[in-house]
């Protein structure tokens, strides 16, 4: 029906504009974008990984493993060589040989807004390479996340012309490390889960899971097409377990829990000691190759079998639960494992720790059931000991407890698993291997409950004219880089407000010919300055949140602005003034 002649029809005119408020409610969110961003995500990630997967584990660690476990005396020099190329190739291609792996895509989703820089890609995943083929004690998740984490950024910087906005970066970025960490272990929902709680020690990071949900199971897929479905190991034996299997869990939960908290206390410390040494890169790296070489030949030279504490060694978990191995042995491999990753890994050396923490999990859980429960069930507390050690290193027990369920075909065991884990995340507090993981900001809000909007806003209200263009709203974002919305005056008249990504709807070319009013938010909320924090901060974060609050006075004058950005600033300043000394 031409639009000239729906005037005649009120009630037709008044059920579509109806039906119009509905649509845009149900699709408010625009998930509908992802069904298409999100398969290209796991693709992409998936065969990235395939060919890391071939390259590591069936062409490098393999002939390796065997050359090492026949010829002790050269664990050393290679492992030596293969560190110092790691270091060089951080040193000299890249611009901080500090930034990595999982730490890099956690600070990049916190501080960088999801971007990561391309030209040092290539240069990152070969020193990865290099680390975990050597023999470094680490595996593929390091260059899975990061590789998959990298992709999904480069990624939007492709397709943000098609109507992508710029926080779907840092979604994308999650999604991306989503797939990575689903491809490398062959466990889409582990992939999942350990993704979205990777940012958080305590919490997820809820607006990603769609689109991760889906990168993860495409780029799942997308390996075993090539590699094949089946699972990393295979956990046999007991298919149930007892009340007493339960607090013996809980028990080996403790235990787990305690030795993560002190390696993780240490890792931290030996960590920022070669951070903050001036001594050239690769040889930190020199020196931590050096040292995981020793703890492999250590032990291989105390128990001349084929468990060995180096390299990815997923094959070590067959050994372990075959149960040929003394309960010293496997409590020695676990202490040795723990040492070369942190030699590996403290020193510089790229990768993550997922799989040296359940393959230490694995040894100790072993080494508990025969010497301290004298069970038959060796395979049930490897498995808890799994879950407890990822819980309490990595502070993601969900991904723990799925990944046990998923990798090892041990679904029997989710239950002990579940306790275990949940003892071990609670014993070991906040410590955490991930010195970027944040705890999510919603656990501070009770420092500022009872306290009014004066207090925590922002007094100094930078505003635009309604006829500014969008240079000008540029060039204010980068006068006042703090201020991350303006409220916009029209005749002396607050007509809406224009966030600083607002600029990204519009072509650079485009900028001076666009006034601020094209672009701007018309409704606005004002609050008065006694309302209380809590009122305010529904506003700024409920299911419809606001860019920025008007705080007014009494007479209706404007005294400042709020925003979420303001917020967690006063966060900051409590938190900073509660740690100086002679404060509560």
């Amino acid at each position: 029906m031409p639009e000239r002649e729906i005037p005649k029809y009120p009630r037709l005119r008044k059920y579509a504009g109806l039906f119009r408020q509905d649509l845009a409610a149900t699709y408010s969110r625009n998930l509908h974008k992802w069904l298409v961003v999100a398969p290209l995500i796991g693709a992409l990630v998936g065969l990235f990984i395939t060919g890391i997967t071939v390259v590591i584990l069936d062409e490098m660690w393999p002939p390796l493993l065997v050359y090492f476990l026949h010829h002790h005396w050269a664990i050393i020099p290679l492992l030596l060589a293969g560190f110092i190329l790691a270091g060089l190739i951080m040193q000299c291609f890249t611009q901080n040989p500090n930034e990595h792996s999982t730490e890099e895509i956690i600070r990049s989703y916190h501080e960088h807004q999801g971007d990561i820089k391309m030209r040092f890609f290539v240069p990152k995943i070969a020193a990865a390479v290099a680390t975990v083929g050597f023999g470094g004690s680490a595996a593929l998740e390091g260059p899975s996340i990061y590789g998959g984490g990298a992709i999904a950024s480069w990624l939007w910087a492709r397709l943000k012309r098609f109507g992508l906005e710029p926080r779907d970066r840092r979604i994308m970025l999650i999604s991306g490390a989503a797939a990575g960490m689903a491809a490398v272990f062959r466990a889409p929902l582990t992939g999942l889960v350990f993704a979205l709680e990777m940012p958080y020690k305590d919490d997820l990071a809820h607006e990603a899971l769609l689109p991760s949900l889906i990168a993860s199971v495409v780029a799942y897929a997308t390996l075993i097409s090539f590699l094949g479905s089946r699972t990393l190991f295979d956990f046999g034996g007991a298919t149930s377990f007892s009340r007493k299997d339960l607090v013996w869990s809980a028990v080996l939960g403790l235990v787990c829990g305690l030795i993560t908290m002190v390696f993780d206390i240490t890792y931290r410390h030996v960590r920022e000691f070669a951070v903050r040494c001036s001594a050239p890169h690769w040889i930190k790296l020199a020196m931590g190759g050096f040292l995981t070489g020793v703890c492999g030949l250590v032990f291989i030279s105390l128990y001349n079998g084929s468990l060995v504490p180096l390299g990815p060694n997923y094959e070590a978990v067959d050994k372990i639960l075959l149960g040929q191995h003394t309960a010293i042995e496997l409590a020695l491999f676990g202490l040795f494992k723990l040492a070369a990753t942190l030699f590996s890994l403290a020193s510089g050396g790229v990768s993550a720790m997922f799989v040296p923490l359940f393959l230490s999990g694995a040894s100790f859980g072993a080494a508990f059931s025969q010497s301290v429960v004298h069970s038959s069930s060796i395979n049930l507390y490897a498995a808890v000991g799994m879950a407890a050690f990822i819980a309490g290193g990595y502070k993601t027990p969900l991904a723990a407890v799925v990944f046990v369920a998923e990798a090892t075909g041990g679904h029997a065991y989710i239950i002990p698993a579940l306790v275990g884990a949940a003892v071990a995340y609670a014993v070991s507090g906040e410590a955490s291997a991930s010195g970027d993981q944040h705890l999510h900001e919603g656990v501070r809000f009770q420092e500022l409950l009872g306290i009014p909007v004066s207090e925590v806003m922002q007094k100094e209200v930078v505003a635009m004219q309604a006829a500014s263009s969008l240079q000008e709203l540029a060039e204010a974002v980068r006068s006042h880089p703090h201020h991350t919305s303006f409220p916009v005056f029209d005749n002396g008249q607050v007509v809406g407000a224009v966030s600083a990504c607002s600029l990204g709807k519009v072509d650079p070319s485009q900028w001076t010919q666009t006034p601020v009013r094209g672009v701007m938010e018309r409704h606005t909320v004002i609050v008065s300055k006694e309302s209380d924090f809590m009122d305010a901060m529904r506003l700024l974060s409920g299911q419809n949140p606001q860019h920025i609050l008007l705080v007014s006075s009494g007479a209706g004058k404007l005294e400042g602005v709020l925003t979420q950005t303001d917020v967690m600033a006063a966060l900051e300043d409590r938190l900073n003034l509660s740690l100086q000394p002679g404060k509560d």
